[in-house]
C-alpha cells in the first residue's frame, strides 16, 4: 500500500487533449503513476428509456457522482485501494463489475470540472488546466465520438452547440483562474519539464513530511521555489461558478 498519495489535477474542456496529456504524463513518471478518469463517475441513467438518456445534459456538473468520486480521491490519497465504476458513453449506463484500482504514488485525474467543487479542488496538491481552441475541440470530439462511442456526426455536432459550448463557458473556463499552471497544447519538451515540476513537488512535500513542517493540499505549489519552476503558478482562491 502506497502512504501519502500526490493527486495532480488535469483539467480542460471536452476534446481539450486531458486524456493525452495524462498518459504522457503517466509515462514520464513511471513507474510511479497511474491515470484515473473523471468520466468513469457519470451517473447510471439505465432507469430511463434508451430514447430519454440521449436529451439529459451531460455537459453540466450534476451529470457525475461526487459522492462517489470524492471517496475514491480520499482512498487514493490514503494509499488505499478503491473500486471505481466503468460507464458506457454509448448507453449512457454504468458496465458491471467495478474496477479495483491501486493507487501508485501520484494519481493523475483528468475531467471536465476536477476544481469546481471545493471540497474535491482541496484534495489535489497540483493542477493543470489544458487550454485548446473550441474548433479544435470540436474537432477532436467528432472523431472520437464516432470511432469510440459510436456516435452520429450530425447529433455529436448539435450536442456540441446546444450543451457543450454554452457549459464550456459557464462551468469548465472559469477553473483556468483556480488552476496552479496553465498550458496550451504542450511539446514533448514542456511534458517533460512538467514532469520535472511534479517530482519536485513530491520531494518538496516529503522533505516538510519528514521535518513535521505542517502541510496541506497546495502549500507546496505557492512556495517561492516551486513558483520559479512552474512560472504560471497561481493561487486557488478563485470562487468559481456552482462551487459547493
Amino acid at each position: 500500500m502506497q502512504e501519502s498519495t500526490k493527486l495532480i489535477a488535469i483539467v480542460g474542456g471536452s476534446g481539450a487533449g486531458k486524456t493525452w496529456l495524462a498518459r504522457h504524463l503517466e509515462q514520464e513518471l513511471e513507474p510511479t503513476a497511474s491515470c484515473l478518469s473523471l468520466d468513469d463517475f457519470y451517473r447510471d441513467h439505465s432507469q430511463l428509456p434508451a430514447r430519454d438518456r440521449a436529451f439529459l445534459n451531460f455537459d453540466h456538473p450534476e451529470a457525475i457522482d461526487w459522492e462517489r468520486f470524492a471517496a475514491a480521491l480520499q482512498d487514493c490519497r490514503a494509499g488505499r485501494a478503491t473500486h471505481l465504476p466503468r460507464y458506457d458513453f454509448a448507453t449512457h449506463t454504468r458496465v458491471p463489475p467495478d474496477v479495483l484500482f491501486l493507487p501508485s504514488s501520484v494519481v493523475i485525474v483528468e475531467g471536465l470540472w476536477l476544481l469546481v467543487h471545493t471540497q474535491v479542488r482541496t484534495l489535489f496538491d497540483f493542477s493543470i488546466y489544458l487550454e485548446c481552441p473550441q474548433e479544435l475541440r470540436l474537432d477532436r470530439r467528432l472523431k472520437r465520438d464516432v470511432v469510440e462511442r459510436g456516435r452520429d456526426p450530425l447529433t455529436i455536432q448539435q450536442q456540441f452547440w446546444r450543451d457543450v459550448a454554452p457549459m464550456h463557458d459557464h462551468f469548465v473556463a472559469p477553473q483556468s483562474s483556480a488552476a496552479d499552471i496553465i498550458l496550451n497544447q504542450p511539446t514533448q519538451g514542456e511534458i517533460q519539464n512538467l514532469a520535472a515540476t511534479i517530482r519536485l513537488l513530491l520531494w518538496e512535500k516529503s522533505a516538510l513530511q519528514t521535518a513535521n513542517f505542517p502541510s496541506s493540499p497546495n502549500d507546496i505549489t505557492r512556495t517561492a521555489t516551486f513558483a520559479t519552476i512552474a512560472s504560471a503558478a497561481k493561487t486557488t482562491t478563485t470562487s468559481l461558478p456552482y462551487s459547493a
